[in-house]
């Protein structure tokens, strides 16, 4: 296993790929990021940037109506799995890297997409300097994360990661340049025992007890925010 130098160890899909295979097919049963995101930026035809792409799970959406679509990912094995979910798609290339050293040219992206992946609010600065650097003029990059601040899952969040303040990442957001868009979206899984699965590599075995001892059945409410700026 290699990693991309910088690369920011991920708690759950590095250590866990299939169960997080599991928490991808899960989110958003209704559909209502993507149709969020286009009506801000829509990506028929053009370049885009998929960051932090993991195995690859959005990266044939993309491809789909996209020109050209890069997956950039620190972890060397899961972007070989990238690699093998597209290799029949001519317009996607995956490529190993960190947001802070992104391998792609200069004004070269029109669209990026970072999904719970390494743009947290403070402390991603560096991230952030590099699409000034990667975004051409005109386009739109889109980051989602949790909201803690509402929601059954923004309520374990929150209190699983009482550091992460939800007021302070919006002002973070805000202070540089980003717009909020508020989303519910959700999780819906096939099995109890898929969404057990994926609450135990989402927090710590004794949060996750006392999470799931008081929710019952296969979904969860979910709220996030999907950030965007237009450069």
């Amino acid at each position: 296993m290699s990693i991309a130098d910088g690369g920011i160890p991920s708690p759950n899909i590095w250590h866990h790929p299939q169960v997080y295979e599991l928490e991808n097919r899960a989110v958003d049963p209704n559909g209502v990021i993507a149709p969020a995101m286009r009506a801000i930026r829509d990506w028929t035809g053009a370049n885009v940037l998929d960051i932090g792409c993991g195995t690859g799970f959005h990266l044939p959406m993309f491809a789909a109506t996209a020109g050209r679509v890069v997956g950039v990912e620190p972890h060397g094995t899961l972007a070989e799995a990238a690699r093998r979910r597209t290799k029949d798609l001519p317009n996607v290339d995956v490529r190993q890297g960190t947001a802070q050293r992104l391998p792609v040219p200069d004004s070269s992206v029109d669209v990026m997409h970072a999904r719970w992946a390494y743009f947290f609010g403070p402390g991603c600065e560096p991230g952030l300097a590099e699409l000034d650097r990667v975004m051409r003029r005109g386009g739109t990059a889109f980051v989602i994360d949790n909201d803690g601040s509402r929601s059954t899952f923004g309520g374990w969040f929150s209190a699983a990661y009482p550091m992460i303040k939800a007021p302070e990442v919006e002002r973070f957001w805000a202070a540089h340049g980003w717009q909020r868009t508020p989303l519910d979206m959700g999780w819906r899984f096939e099995t109890r025992a898929d969404l057990e699965a994926v609450v135990r590599i989402e927090f710590t075995p004794a949060d996750a007890d006392r999470f799931l001892a008081g929710h019952t059945g296969i979904e969860v409410d979910y709220a996030i925010n999907l950030w965007s700026r237009t450069f």
